[in-house]
């Protein structure tokens, strides 16, 4: 049973009301979730309550300016109920999601990915002599990492895992994409973050994606089609049943 949170006028408002108020506000609605926030909202909705009250006691329905307001937003409100309606109807199956995954198939592809390991510090001349050990052998690639890397990456020997192009910063994007695998940059790289010393691992080309991985995504993007044509089918049988002359 919805609890009472105040009385206006006689009417009460109820914390139903309140959450009602926030799911109209959406996403911004979660910065009001909490006690202080309900109570800025109950506030607005004592004072929306206010209002009404006083525009009913003052009989303002009754004036020209705001029929003519009334007669607009029904107008709005039917267009998009009857757009609504449109759309509503249209349905995708699996059927029609698996004929769109083999008709672009070869759309559908993943995009090229490498795995790479760095290690980072903060000097170009720190990096130089870092890379003077590996290449003597003193010390691997991994070990180098953990011993001078400043980034996180440092407890797994350097390892960046797989990504793929525009995942990093530009110039580490462009210098580990040129790379060949086991190959080490000879000369650090500078980004923002500090000096690089980059070892590209493994390559991975560019790969079909199986309809199990984007179907969820091709239903969407199928429904959206259907729905247009939906739509323009609609606006079209209704350009036969209500001419439209344009007047530019």
């Amino acid at each position: 049973m919805a609890k009472t949170l105040a009385n206006v006028g006689g009417f009460p408002i109820t914390d139903t009301d309140v959450d009602n108020f926030l799911m109209g506000l959406g996403q911004r609605g979660m910065q009001y979730n909490s006690p202080e926030g309900r109570k800025i909202i109950l506030t607005q909705l004592i004072n929306n309550k206010l209002l009404l009250l006083d525009a009913k006691r003052n009989l303002f329905e009754a004036e020209p300016e705001y029929r003519e307001r009334l007669n607009l937003l029904k107008d709005q409100l039917l267009t998009s109920y009857a757009s609504e309606k449109v759309i509503r109807a249209v349905t995708v199956s699996d059927a029609d999601t698996e004929s769109y995954y083999n008709e672009h198939k070869a759309e559908l592809m993943g995009d090229e990915t490498v795995s790479a390991s760095h290690i980072l510090v903060e000097t170009e001349e720190k990096a130089l002599e870092i890379l003077n050990k590996i290449e003597s052998g003193e010390l691997s690639f991994a070990d180098a990492a953990k011993e001078y890397s400043s980034c996180p990456s440092k407890e797994n020997g350097g390892s960046l895992g797989e990504f793929g192009r525009g995942q990093m910063v530009p110039e580490f994007d462009k210098k580990v994409f040129e790379m060949e695998v086991g190959e080490i940059t000879k000369e650090p790289v500078k980004t923002q973050f500090g000096y690089h010393l980059i070892k590209l691992d493994a390559k991975n080309a560019a790969r079909e994606i199986s309809y199990a991985e984007i179907k969820d995504q091709l239903k969407d993007l199928v429904l959206q089609e259907k729905q247009k044509k939906a739509y323009d089918s609609k606006i079209n049988q209704l350009k036969i049943l209500y001419p439209v002359d344009m007047m530019l």
